[in-house]
Order: structure tokens, then C-alpha cells, then sequence
């Protein structure tokens, strides 16, 4: 079974790195956005774009750059778009798959913290890259400004209130 292919493809072939060493840049159409939106249940995707400079390390590529975004995600509540502006630096490593470094081993991991990506040896995907990184730097729980009002409607109740101390306290106040 092949897996489907990436929304937001940019595939950059490994004999190509040189070429890429100075900076790129790559932007999603609005076909791209729409069906990364639908990839990542969003409610909007409305840019996506991303800076950046590949260098080979260590026989693996590594990708350093910034990637920028404005999306809508559906409040973990009520459903309501909240909104987000995604600005953040990245740094990923690609490493042929089944070179031990893929996954398969340990990695030790320094104050440069980077995602590890395996690939075929050949041609490392962008596009598909820059997509995963923003996924993974989305609110992971987005909440709207009618949430709290909203669970409180449904009886659904705070930490705080459900907290073991609270039940605590409210037997003391109920013996007062």
C-alpha cells in the first residue's frame, strides 16, 4: 500500500542541497492550504510559509529555518474557530532511513534540539516537513472565549473544583 501524496509537496533532490544552501522559500497555494486544512482539521489554513537553508551534516541534511502560518482551529468546546499565528524558528535533521539513525537507535540530543525525518537517500520533501512542524507547533487544545462559560452550562467541572481539596472543603463548609 503507497502511502497518498503530501498536500504541500517540495521535494529537494540530495544532489540539489548546494542549491539550497543560501535560503529558500516556500509558500502554499490556497489548493495546498485547503487540503492541509482538511488534513488538520482546520477550520481555516489562510497562510503558510516557511524560510530556509540546508547544510549536510554528518551524512544527514539538516534544514534551519522560520516558519510562519495563520489558521483557525475548532475550540476543543464549543467549536468555534479560534484563531492562531504560528512564527517559529525550526531545525530539522533528514537521515537515510535504515542508516541507525532514524529512529532505530538512541539519539543523544544537545541543546539544539531537532526533529529527526528518515528518508529515501534521495529526495527529502519540504513541503511535507514544514506541514508536520506546523502541525506539531499548533495549540494542541485550543480553547475559544466561550468555553469556560460553556462547560460551566454543561456541569462539567474546573480542576479546581473536582480537585480532592475541594471535596474536602466543601464538607467542611457543609459541617459549619
Amino acid at each position: 500500500m503507497t502511502n497518498p501524496a503530501p498536500e504541500f509537496s517540495r521535494p529537494v533532490r540530495t544532489d540539489q542541497i548546494a542549491r539550497h544552501a543560501q535560503g529558500m522559500t516556500i509558500t502554499a497555494d490556497a489548493g495546498e492550504r485547503d487540503a492541509l486544512a482538511r488534513r488538520f482539521n482546520l477550520t481555516s489554513l489562510d497562510s503558510l510559509e516557511a524560510d530556509y537553508a540546508l547544510s549536510e551534516q554528518d551524512g544527514a541534511i539538516e534544514a534551519r529555518g522560520r516558519l510562519r502560518a495563520r489558521l483557525a482551529q475548532p475550540c476543543v468546546a464549543t467549536g468555534v474557530a479560534v484563531p492562531e499565528t504560528i512564527d517559529t524558528d525550526f531545525l530539522l535533521r533528514f537521515v537515510p532511513e535504515g542508516s541507525g539513525a532514524d529512529g532505530g537507535e538512541e539519539l543523544e540530543i544537545d541543546s539544539e534540539d531537532c526533529d529527526t525525518i528518515g528518508y529515501d537517500g534521495q529526495t527529502i520533501d519540504m513541503g511535507e516537513a514544514v506541514a508536520e512542524t506546523m502541525a506539531l507547533a499548533m495549540t494542541p487544545y485550543p480553547r475559544s472565549a466561550e468555553a469556560d462559560a460553556y462547560l460551566r452550562e454543561a456541569g462539567v467541572l474546573t480542576e479546581e473544583q473536582a480537585s480532592p481539596f475541594a471535596v474536602l472543603q466543601s464538607l467542611k463548609d457543609n459541617k459549619s
